[in-house]
């Protein structure tokens, strides 16, 4: 400009000082300025709303290279039209509460960078070389990704209120945040290799059995039934059934390589991680665990799922068997001790009655009743050893995944159960070491009569010989109902023997089971409903590569509601 006349240049401030601040497009749905806008200046005119598009917000202070610190409005934005900005350079573009700063530092050696709308699809190339030395590092500056700023308590303390895409606002209060916060700091592993947790499950209704004259199954707490006929009064036509194994809940964060942990989760030596549903490490000895994730990592690659996917990493739902590998304490000190306590009391109490009897003693009702209770001692025994056998390292241990649920750039969680299964039944066929098992399935049409009728034959089948029993879920996984609510997104049906250890050994008697079954399941279900709403809030701010503050916000939020006073045999 320095060689134009003053006219031109003249011309030049008076063409730029008319241009709008601001771009309004797509119909609203995405507005495009130099340096970001909250929501309440869109569309708007003003020297506040000009200032903000141009220069954005400033704290007030300056930082170490003398620079102004900027505001972090993006982490404050809420509104529901995309935000596309740039003005302070970052290394990596990503997505911030439905907010993308471009500029990623051509200037300064860094990449070119383009939004392609309504994809959401980034292109880049890098720069030619280093144009301008920048005054700060640039990767100081970046909001988001796993370079942006580090977890800060005030994002989890106190009450809080997660905003999701699924299910709008769900609150978090300040007694469960504080729970949440004792075992999230103290007892979960790395929290960047903690990228999400499985929502609970409620069980089917069972408290209406004799009411809908099923006199057959009256001895029954849980019955498959139930739950078909709730997804059939949610409108949903096709269900599946999968198989519940005799385990515990694990989630697999599977990396292609460390240099793929490194570079996605910013970890040096893990090549993912293997947790409990409250964020705990599934096992504790880290060498097993990378065993684990080296014969999925292998069964992957053999299946192409790295290729297929176009991913580098992969996060798996799944049941790690056997149930004694993880709960080995619990069956110590509380089921094998009621069966101990048992062997010990009841034999000795029938031979007593059986001696008073053959002296001509009536105690044929307490013979009886004690009789029953020795036999209800037994089931109980035989129903938790089932679900425990001797492991040698690896040698024993199986693992069942039955989701993946997102891969890098996706979110899977909304993919149809009979693809997701199909991807699995490839992962599982591809594993030469004996670690992978299939989850066995059957699809229902809750219209038909013979469907659900065979749905229930499979469980009674499956149960009779021991099996925990299965859960029922929609075939197209995300659901809404009629009036546009989520569905469950699972119903857990158990076997009648396999609730003789959550419910004690006399349970069956007919007088608890009138008890029973009017168990309060609506807390249970709206609980379930919030925290799967917070997992697939969790999963697509991962997929979206926001940063671990983001991501750990619904995280930490599935964890809060875990604290929620409800019957923990639900």
């Amino acid at each position: 400009m320095a060689g134009e006349s003053e006219e031109f240049r003249a011309e030049v401030r008076e063409f730029i000082d008319g241009l709008v601040s601001h771009y309004v497009l797509d119909g609203g749905r995405l507005v495009v300025c130099h340096a970001g806008l909250p929501e309440k200046y869109h569309g708007r005119t003003s020297g506040r709303v000009r200032s903000h598009a141009l220069y954005g917000d400033t704290t007030g202070e300056t930082d170490e290279f003398g620079l102004p610190v900027r505001y972090p409005w993006a982490e404050e934005y809420r509104g529901r039209a995309a935000v596309v900005y740039g003005h302070t350079p970052v290394p990596e573009a990503t997505w911030l509460n439905n907010t993308i700063c471009l500029d990623t530092g051509a200037v300064f050696g860094g990449r070119l960078t383009a939004l392609r709308w309504p994809e959401r699809e980034l292109v880049d190339v890098p720069a030619e070389r280093v144009w301008y030395e920048p005054l700060k590092p640039l990767r100081t500056e970046a909001p988001g990704g796993h370079d942006g700023r580090p977890l800060d308590l005030a994002d989890v303390q106190g009450r809080r209120v997660v905003e999701t895409r699924h299910q709008g606002r769900i609150s978090i209060r300040e007694e469960n945040a504080a729970a949440a916060l004792e075992v999230m700091s103290r007892f979960a592993v790395d929290p960047r290799l903690l990228p999400y947790l499985p929502p609970t499950m409620a069980p089917t209704a069972t408290s209406h059995r004799e009411a809908r004259g099923g006199a057959a199954d009256e001895h029954f707490l849980e019955h498959p039934a139930e739950a078909f006929a709730q997804y059939a009064e949610d409108g949903v036509a096709r269900v599946v059934c999968e198989e519940k194994h005799m385990g515990s809940r694990a989630v697999a964060l599977v990396c292609r390589d460390a240099e793929a942990a490194r570079k996605r989760f910013g970890v040096d030596g893990p090549t993912g991680s293997l947790y409990t549903r409250t964020g705990r490490p599934f096992l504790d000895d880290d060498a097993l665990t990378e065993q684990i994730l080296d014969r999925v990592r292998t069964a992957a690659g053999e299946a192409g799922l790295w290729d297929e996917l176009e991913t580098d990493w992969l996060l798996l739902d799944a049941e790690l068997m056997p149930w004694s590998l993880k709960a080995s304490g619990l069956l110590r000190s509380q089921y094998a001790a009621v069966g101990a306590a048992s062997g010990a009391v009841l034999p000795q109490a029938l031979s007593a009655l059986r001696g008073a009897a053959a002296r001509g003693v009536d105690v044929t009702d307490l013979l009886a009743r004690t009789g029953e209770r020795s036999a209800d001692a037994a089931a109980f025994t035989d129903a938790y050893r089932r679900y425990c056998w001797t492991t040698d390292g690896l040698d024993g241990v199986r693992m069942a995944p039955f989701q993946i649920l997102a891969v890098q750039g996706r979110s899977l969680a909304a993919l149809p159960h009979d693809e997701q299964l199909a991807l699995l039944d490839r992962l599982v066929e591809h594993d030469g070491s004996g670690l992978l098992q299939t989850t066995r399935r059957l699809y229902v049409d809750t219209g038909d009569p013979e469907s659900v009728r065979a749905g229930v034959d499979w469980w009674l089948e499956m149960t009779g010989r021991g099996g925990e029993g299965m859960v029922v879920k929609p075939v197209g996984a995300l659901v809404r109902d009629g009036e546009g609510r989520l569905v469950q997104p699972g119903i857990k049906c158990r076997g009648r023997e396999y609730l003789r250890i959550i419910y004690g050994p006399e349970y069956t008697r007919p007088e608890n089971l009138a008890r029973l079954r009017s168990r309060f399941l609506n807390h249970k279900r709206s609980l379930a409903i919030r925290e799967y709403a917070l997992g697939l809030e969790a999963l697509d701010r991962l997929a979206e590569g926001e940063p671990l503050w983001r991501v750990h916000e619904a995280v930490f939020g599935v964890l809060a509601l875990e604290s929620e006073p409800v019957d923990p045999r639900l």
